[in-house]
């Protein structure tokens, strides 16, 4: 059967929102580990995205291009992507790749699923 392939990526959902919890490294095999989560999620009826980075150190560039597929394939399936917990050198990373021109910054979790549901959505986006 050779090797298994077991997606060992964290994810919950809460209602329409899943959750996607990012590796402490995002390089090509734990970046594509998180983006087929996405797409199950996606696939499932999950109409926004929490990638969640707590535990994230280094993001590498073929991580930054499995994002961006990511972002992409949300975007066309109407869904929107918030990144979370986003430590500061990768959010500086982010900004100059400018991949977050295409996703909502939030400060933890519950931030970002407080900006998902409610009226507060509107208030996080207008000024």
């Amino acid at each position: 059967m050779g090797e298994s392939i077991k997606s060992n990526v964290r994810s919950r959902c809460v209602g329409t929102t899943a959750v996607v919890y990012a590796s402490d490294y995002l390089n090509k095999l734990t970046g594509e580990k998180i983006e087929r989560e996405c797409k199950k999620q996606l696939d499932s009826g999950a109409r926004a995205l929490v990638i969640d980075f707590s535990d994230t150190e280094l993001v590498n560039s073929i991580g930054i291009s499995i994002l961006l597929g990511i972002i992409d394939i949300a975007e066309k399936s109407g869904a929107l992507v918030v990144f979370s917990d986003v430590n500061s050198e990768t959010i500086q990373l982010f900004e100059m790749l400018g991949l977050t021109r295409h996703v909502v910054l939030a400060k933890n979790e519950q931030e970002a699923l407080s900006n998902l549901s409610g009226p507060t959505q509107t208030q996080a986006m207008g000024h």
